[in-house]
């Protein structure tokens, strides 16, 4: 007799633990967004959202120098603050290449979150293009 009063004293217990979610240890979690799960786990490169925006990022740059170029032909040659004499892709290509060492020592340095750096880079990208 004591044995089914224990068990029906324990019963609320069991429910509410079934309720707050313990019930669903065995059932898969549907995950919110990552910058870092692969967007085609199946496929041979692991496109993240990340590498997917870096890669978007440097062709609709290379679009727009494109439509300048077709625009206002001649790339805009011009001597800056380093004494080169750069055209509008040049200046990409130094900001692109400033932006990786930029990044590369933020994580040697710094670690994560990679904000910080992403500004960094911007105003790099801004400098570049305005006095270089």
């Amino acid at each position: 007799m004591r044995r089914p009063a224990t068990l029906m004293a324990l019963a609320p217990g069991i429910a509410s633990a079934q309720t707050q979610g313990w019930g669903n240890l065995g059932k898969p979690v549907e995950k919110g967004f990552s910058w870092t799960d692969p967007l085609w786990p199946d496929f041979w490169m692991a496109w993240t959202p990340a590498t997917l925006a870096v890669f978007v990022g440097i062709f609709a740059a290379m679009a727009v120098l494109t439509v300048l170029e077709i625009r206002y032909p001649g790339g805009d040659e011009r001597r800056g603050v380093l004494g080169l004499v750069t055209t509008r892709g040049d200046r990409l290509f130094i900001s692109l290449l400033g932006t990786s060492y930029i990044f590369m020592a933020w994580l040697w340095l710094v670690g994560m979150p990679l904000w910080w750096p992403l500004g960094l880079s911007l105003l790099w990208a801004v400098f570049v293009f305005w006095k270089v």
